[in-house]
């Protein structure tokens, strides 16, 4: 590994394939490590498994997503907290130092009511882990608007000591990604690099070939002493062939590389 800020493949970036997939892909793309995004698929849960395509391709896993979309709601356990305790056990046993963390859902009411203070709790029992929640967006249906979060979809309203910052959220919200990183300040964790058109749904394009300043973002991070990962977080499901969701995924990574090396907008 070297010093450069570590750009990861997502493993929901490969979906429908498999989280085997995310590795095979990461390696022959030149991708620094895996994010393992546990969802249904039971290899993503499984410690030993992982471990095991991460020796056999010679790719890390560096950060974990825990199961917190609305499908993976009965991944490991009913109870939010035993699946933020086992996406934990799953990154400090593989060595990842990042947990992605979403803010609870509207009607887990038990799990917001003590969000915030059982993070904490969380982060002080993993004390080598960065808890990084993420900043989500309103959802738009039938014309109407609403928040399925609480207490909102932007983190940095309530304050927590790790953000990731996802651009494609940012571009379903229309918030400024820019704006967004400056309020996490030093508790900017991770980035989910994916661009969007601002059309208020979550689209996850390939950076550049949206509206965001994904460039402008990723050359500022070195000025914001950041010391965290890019995962690449973008949608290949609509992909023709494996030879379209390679060439994608091999156009997000150099696009993450060149603008990661790029002269930083930001003083340090």
């Amino acid at each position: 590994m070297t010093s450069r800020v570590p750009v990861l493949l997502s493993s929901s970036s490969v979906f429908p394939e498999p989280t085997a997939a995310a590795f095979q892909l990461a390696a022959a793309l030149g991708y620094d490590g895996v994010e393992v995004m546990v969802w249904t698929d039971v290899v993503s849960q499984d410690a030993g498994a992982l471990r095991g395509l991460s020796t056999h391709y010679d790719v890390p896993v560096l950060s974990v997503h825990a199961p917190c979309l609305l499908v993976t709601q009965r991944v490991w356990s009913p109870d939010p907290w035993e699946r933020l305790r086992k996406a934990a056990e799953l990154a400090e046993t593989l060595g990842a130092p990042t947990v992605v963390v979403h803010p609870p859902f509207t009607w887990q009411r038990d799990y917001a009511r003590r969000f915030t203070e059982g993070l904490a709790a969380v982060a002080d029992r993993f004390t080598g882990l960065r808890f990084a929640v993420e900043n989500m967006y309103p959802v738009r249906m039938a014309g109407r608007r609403f928040v399925p979060y609480v207490p909102g979809w932007d983190p940095t309203d309530t304050g927590y000591p790790s953000y990731t910052l996802d651009l494609s959220h940012c571009a379903a919200s229309h918030s400024d990604p820019l704006e967004m990183a400056d309020r996490m300040g030093a508790g900017l964790a991770h980035v989910h690099l994916g661009d969007g058109t601002g059309e208020g749904r979550d689209e996850h394009l390939v950076p550049g070939r949206g509206t965001q300043p994904c460039g402008e973002l990723l050359s500022s991070l070195a000025g914001r002493a950041f010391t965290g990962a890019v995962a690449v977080e973008v949608a290949t499901r609509g992909a023709k062939s494996r030879a379209v969701r390679e060439a994608d995924l091999r156009a997000a990574l150099e696009f993450a590389r060149q603008h990661l090396t790029a002269p930083s907008p930001v003083d340090a």
